[in-house]
Parts: C-alpha cells; structure tokens; sequence
C-alpha cells in the first residue's frame, strides 16, 4: 500500500511556510510515503526559483511539478536540466529545458509523476495535451513504473475531465491544478483512475486566488494594468491524499486541507 499527499499550487511566502510547518508532521498523521506538489507559484507567485526549489524539497516534498510560470524565473534554469526532481509541462515545444516527468521510489514502489498543461484559456498555447500523454504514459511504463500521478495544469473544467477519461484506466490518478480553488468532484472513474478537477491552493486564502485583493479588484474596476502583491492572510494547506492497494490500483482519493494555527 502506498499513500502519497499531492499538494496544489503552492504560493509564494505564504505557502512555502505553510510547506515548512505542515508537510514534516503530515506524514506522521496521514502515514504519507511521499508528498508532491505543484510549485509553479512558489516564488512571488510567479515562477520558481532555483532557490525557492531547494527550500520546499529540504521540507519533505519528494517533486514539484510546474505550469504556465515554469520559466518565469529565469534562474530555474539553473537546475531545471539537472534536478530530477523537478518537472515541467510534457507537452511544450522540443527542445526545451527540463522534463515532462520523473521518477521515484518509495520502498520497492516505483511511480511516476508526469506534469501536462492544457490549452483553452491559458498561454503559452502548448502542443496536444491528450497526445503527450499517450507518450508519457509509454515512457513510465517502458522505465518500469507501477503507479503513475500526472500534474493537468489547467483552466477549463471541461479539458480536464476529457483527459480523465481519454486516460482513465491507464494512469493512477489525474490531478488538476491552476484554478486555485479545490472542486468538489474527487472521484475514481470506472476503470480505475482517481481524479478531481482543482486539488486548491496552498498559500493564503484571504486573497484573489493568491494576491492581496484590492489591487485585483482595482483593475477590474478601472481596466488599467495593476501591480499585484501576494497575500499574507489566512493561510491554508490544500491538497488530496491517495493510496494505493498492494496491486498498485488507487483504493482511495480525498481532499485534506490544513490551516496554519
């Protein structure tokens, strides 16, 4: 049996802190194997730092996945092709630094963790999402993994759940992130695969999905371009627990949220 905590979009100070507090003593309470996450808004909520990287991994994440911000930073670079613990969208452009997924092992578990970004409403406009899983697919199965997690870093509610399907039974689980509101649609699909549409935020929730709120709602009143500045308030961990049987078939999915004391 193998429980992994997958994380969503961690964001900026605030949830690299809430990582820091809350990830250690998780593993204790929900007896975790592993933790994932995605950390494409770590850094300002903006990107990742090769900095940024380093500090959430000492804290017990095992991999960090990324999205539309992977090279906002342009320091990533500096890791990104030699970190395997760190992933990008399979489905941009080759060449391109980095890759789609990883592998990991827990006891005599091998899985792999695949990271995909979709296309309706988000930029940049990436090659086939439901294509470059396929190949993926074939690749952690050709380098011997037997539970498989990939990271849809996407907006439409409507382009993740097709991929859920269009995968389901060939992948353990299928995880949304990007919106940055957890979805009430856990769920295991008929052939086996767990899903669910947003696993949330982790960062401070007192916020525009991550950002003080007055400055966002400034620009939607006056319709002129606003700096934005991370928010601080109300903290909170966000995520989903999975566990798979001893036949390597996800058994359980759940949503797990934590806030700061």
């Amino acid at each position: 049996m193998t429980r992994i905590l997958f994380l969503g979009d961690i964001f900026a100070r605030t949830g690299r802190r809430l990582v820091r507090e809350l990830v250690p003593p998780l593993f204790k309470e929900l007896e975790l194997d592993l933790a994932l996450a995605n950390g494409e808004n770590a850094a300002g909520g903006r990107g990742l730092t090769s900095s940024t990287a380093l500090e959430l991994l000492a804290c017990g994440l095992s991999a960090l996945s990324g999205g539309n911000h992977t090279f906002r930073q342009r320091d990533i670079l500096n890791i990104i092709d030699h970190d395997p613990r760190l992933i990008r969208p399979a489905n941009y452009p080759s060449p391109c630094p980095g890759r789609g997924w990883t592998l990991l092992k827990t006891g005599d578990t091998s899985i792999g963790f695949g990271n995909l970004m979709g296309r309706i409403f988000m930029t940049p406009i990436l090659q086939c999402p439901f294509k470059a899983a396929d190949q993926m697919i074939n690749e952690m199965q050709q380098a011997g993994a037997q539970e498989t997690i990939i990271d849809i870093h996407a907006e439409a509610t409507s382009e993740k759940k097709a991929l859920a399907f269009h995968l389901d039974g060939r992948i353990g689980a299928l995880l949304g992130t990007h919106t940055h509101v957890q979805t009430a649609d856990c769920q295991i699909l008929p052939g086996g695969t767990a899903y669910i549409t947003d696993v949330g935020m982790t960062g401070a929730h007192y916020s525009v999905i991550g950002m003080a709120h007055q400055e966002v709602v400034d620009n939607f009143l006056t319709a002129r371009p606003r700096s934005f500045r991370p928010s601080e308030s109300g903290g909170r961990l966000e995520g989903v627990l999975l566990e798979f049987n001893e036949h390597h078939k996800v058994r359980l999915i759940q949503p797990v949220t934590k806030n700061l004391n």
